[in-house]
């Protein structure tokens, strides 16, 4: 259970750093619903999974939702329905807390094999992609808005802000705040590949793009560090978002300025 833990934190992370580009490449952005932004049949919505877990034990989970979610909720237990509901001191310290408890086998077995399988399938799909100026802008456009309205607002009803007022079964495991340090780390990895074309028409156009990327991810990092010793009152968290999105809005009307003067046009 401790490894299969460790692997989860550590190919969440991972995913988090490309996930800025895999959501927004319609070539691969069915990679993100089915890795880490898709819902459940229950839940509903625009982005339900497109597949079923089926589980050793011939069981079938329909449309289960995102596979980090999934494995999340079972290995950690915030799930109910996850859970053999036999208490285990899991970590070892010799207490009885979040997340001290036997998962359901099959149900763990099926979604860490089905986890494996699409990240596979992801890295097949990303080796025949062939980037284009058309899709690294339109995924540049169409992911820096979401600071706001996706990582703060999971953020904000999160453990790391609302301790156990949460009733959140996913992203409670790592902040929403380090998940989204590494998105904006992809957001800068795109930029650079079109920042010598942007350059070469206005570059002082170029330098504001690029700072602004570079300080946001400043503005992410220090909130994550903060984090580590204090827990941010929902207040806080409300203006530290305005903030954030303010800036997120700033760099999305920049680049959306450097794509017209490529003449690139974004759906």
């Amino acid at each position: 259970m401790q490894a299969a833990r460790a692997g989860w934190t550590q190919a969440s992370p991972a995913y988090e750093a490309i996930e800025g580009i895999v959501a927004g490449v319609d070539a691969l952005s069915e990679f993100d619903v089915i890795l880490d932004a898709g819902t459940s049949a229950a839940d509903g919505g625009e982005d339900v999974v497109p597949f079923d877990l089926k589980l050793p034990n011939g069981k079938t989970l329909a449309k289960p939702g995102n596979l980090f979610g999934v494995n999340e909720g079972t290995l950690w237990g915030t799930v109910k329905a996850y859970s053999s509901g036999v208490a285990f001191d899991v970590d070892g310290n010799g207490k009885m807390d979040f997340g001290d408890g036997l998962p359901d086998a099959n149900l763990l077995k099926a979604a860490a094999a089905e986890l494996h399988r699409q990240s596979g399938e992801l890295q097949k799909a990303a080796n025949a992609w062939k980037p284009s100026r058309e899709d690294v802008f339109g995924a540049l456009v169409g992911n820096v808005p979401t600071v706001g309205p996706v990582f703060f607002e999971d953020w904000k009803s999160s453990p790391f802000v609302i301790g156990n007022q949460s009733v959140r079964t996913d992203f409670v495991v790592i902040s929403r705040m380090a998940d989204l340090v590494g998105n904006v780390s992809s957001w800068r990895a795109m930029y650079r590949g079109l920042s010598p074309d942007v350059k070469a028409k206005n570059a002082a156009l170029d330098t504001q793009i690029q700072s602004g990327l570079n300080e946001l991810a400043l503005y992410v990092n220090r909130l994550v560090a903060r984090e580590q010793t204090r827990r941010y009152t929902p207040e806080q968290a409300e203006g530290l978002q305005r903030e954030a999105q303010n800036r997120a809005t700033v760099i999305t009307g920049r680049i959306t300025q450097a794509a017209a003067l490529l003449g690139v046009r974004i759906d």
